[in-house]
């Protein structure tokens, strides 16, 4: 049998001590240390027995592991992830890849260069609810997927914004919370090509947008909708259906419809409808419920780190597949600000549309 590899996490937060669940709980992982200048994230080294850094750097000069998990704060990402090629670590950080285009483009440029395996936490990807719709509609069974409509619809409680950065600019639920169902999307459909957007943030009245409505064009010329809003109490989102996260109440319903030409699925209940005979509006739907067996996505995703470093896997999701997803989140601020459609060139810069 293999050795365990090591790995370290880098930021002892919320979603970095779920990682050191996993590395703990995963059988081909051992957690050899925890990197943090806070006081709390050396008592819970001290805690769990193992080695203690306040900074990276420390941690590559006096013993390095076979991987890290940076979970910092998003503006952090690109310097941990600099740091981590330089050391020839692989990494695997938490979304969004950078918390600019340009970062992000300066990261996935220096590991493409140093041949060091960078992944991004989107971590939705691995969740066998997503694998399985994507075998699903890549199967063909749905006929060709016309139309999309994606919801994130909740209500972030008042004391959520008790801390001052969550009212500022760039911490609205387009950026923290739709870039996952941007990824989803991705994954399942490919390429985004164009977008277009209006925002609102006229009931807190902060900065920050509360609600935004989107249009997204696919290479493939389906067309998507997208509503998010952290003001309705709702159960329509990802958080509330797909049960992937404990800490939200899991409730049964759809919170994205898939329209095709032959078949419609809805997620992440996986419930496929069809006319029994000919296809018509006249005529009855047949429903079925595709079974699946439900797992953490973030234990999958762990595994599959291990693999990527043992180089018996490529990244399920690259740091220039986390690039692409950030290009559209930012193509969808900038189409809300300027009232224009934004055409994206996958692979290069966000170019906008003139009026």
């Amino acid at each position: 049998m293999a050795s365990k590899l090591r790995l370290a996490i880098v930021g002892a937060g919320l979603i970095g001590k779920r990682h050191i669940q996993h590395v703990l709980a995963e059988p081909e992982t051992a957690l050899a240390a925890i990197v943090d200048p806070s006081d709390a994230a050396r008592a819970l080294a001290d805690e769990l027995g193992v080695r203690w850094f306040a900074q990276l750097t420390d941690m590559t000069a006096n013993d390095a592991p076979d991987g890290v998990i940076i979970a910092t704060p998003n503006q952090l990402h690109m310097a941990h992830g600099l740091e981590a090629i330089s050391a020839g670590l692989p990494a695997l950080i938490e979304k969004p890849v950078a918390d600019d285009i340009e970062s992000a483009e300066r990261l996935v440029q220096a590991g493409e260069a140093a041949h060091v395996p960078i992944l991004i936490g989107h971590h939705r990807r691995h969740n066998p609810l997503l694998r399985r719709a994507k075998e699903i509609i890549d199967s063909g069974q749905l006929g060709r997927v016309s139309v999309i409509h994606a919801m994130f619809w909740l209500f972030k409680p008042d004391d959520y914004f008790n801390v001052a950065w969550r009212t500022q600019p760039g911490a609205g639920p387009v950026f923290l919370n739709l870039i996952h169902d941007i990824d989803n999307l991705r994954f399942l459909f490919g390429d985004i090509i164009a977008v277009q957007a209006r925002e609102s943030h006229k009931i807190r009245g902060y900065e920050v947008e509360d609600t935004s409505v989107i249009l997204l064009e696919f290479a493939s010329g389906t067309l998507a909708t997208v509503s998010v809003c952290d003001t309705v109490v709702a159960p329509w989102s990802w958080e509330m259906t797909s049960g992937e996260n404990p800490a939200y109440p899991h409730e049964k319903q759809p919170s994205i419809f898939v329209g095709g030409t032959h078949a419609s699925l809805t997620l992440p209940g996986l419930e496929l409808w069809r006319n029994a005979d000919l296809r018509s509006w006249e005529k009855p739907f047949e429903k079925s419920r595709i079974p699946i067996a439900p797992a953490d996505p973030l234990a999958i995703q762990i595994s599959h780190f291990c693999q990527v470093i043992r180089g018996t896997e490529q990244p399920l999701c690259s740091a220039r597949e986390g690039l692409e997803t950030l290009r559209v989140i930012e193509a969808v601020k900038r189409a809300a600000a300027s009232g224009q459609q934004i055409r994206l060139n996958p692979n290069s810069t966000v170019q906008r549309d003139r009026p």
